[in-house]
């Protein structure tokens, strides 16, 4: 089973540049087309969650089965791997919440599992990474009930999020908690305190997700760009022994 994570896509008006300077819907449309020309291709394709609205309007009601009212938050169950989508916005901020209904809905999707391999998107991380200014914007409310959910499973591969425009990954209550990068611009990696946040146009790039069963979840960051190469491994005759 493959799995695509895009996130952080940052989609614009026609014509106006996030930040004055990213032209995020050029690159979105390029982060999708090197989706589609995977071979193989993936299985599914999950992404953030934004604005709750706008994603009723545009994403066809069959991804994200049963997420018809309220809070963006659904199961995907016929698949290997279970796939339980959280909502971590709060309308109007930065930052990220779990509220009383949406941790009950968590702890609802965990026990009809039965055991079975799961996977939990949600767009917010829960943890600290060193970020300062991407850290006062994680997940801030609900984070202590939710890790106390997440531990007390033995099912889950892998916490799946997005956000901070960065890979990173972290053990997080028991299982691995893992930021995709962003198809458009990158957070500068920058561990000062004092450091307030920039975007960079370091290379876009998304998480593809192999899940078998003997193997369990393995993750790889794809580049979006196109690079020279590929080049065949000639060793030189005059080294032999070089791998």
């Amino acid at each position: 089973m493959l799995i695509a994570q895009i996130t952080d896509l940052h989609v614009r008006p026609r014509g106006l540049p996030a930040y004055r300077v990213s032209e995020t819907n050029r690159m979105v449309a390029r982060a999708v087309a090197h989706l589609v020309a995977l071979d193989p291709r993936p299985d599914l394709v999950p992404g953030n969650h934004d604005r709750r609205k706008t994603m009723r309007d545009v994403l066809p009601v069959a991804w994200m089965p049963g997420a018809t009212k309220g809070f963006v938050q659904y199961t995907v169950e016929d698949h290997p791997v279970r796939l339980i989508a959280l909502d971590t916005l709060v309308a109007g901020a930065s930052h990220g919440a779990l509220c009383t209904e949406r941790l009950g809905f968590l702890e609802r999707a965990l026990a009809g599992g039965d055991g079975r391999p799961t996977l939990v998107f949600m767009h917010h991380p829960p943890f600290e990474c060193g970020l300062v200014h991407m850290d006062e914007i994680r997940l801030l409310d609900g984070e202590a009930p939710f890790r106390r959910l997440i531990g007390a499973q033995t099912c889950i591969e892998r916490i799946l999020c997005g956000h901070h425009h960065r890979p990173i990954v972290t053990r997080y209550a028991g299982t691995i908690a893992q930021i995709a990068p962003s198809v458009s611009h990158q957070v500068a990696f920058d561990l000062t305190p004092e450091h307030e946040g920039a975007l960079v146009f370091e290379p876009p790039a998304y998480l593809l997700h192999r899940y078998t069963p003997e193997t369990g979840l393995v993750s790889h960051m794809v580049y979006v760009e196109a690079f020279d190469g590929p080049y065949p491994f000639v060793l030189d005759a005059a080294y032999p022994g070089q791998h």
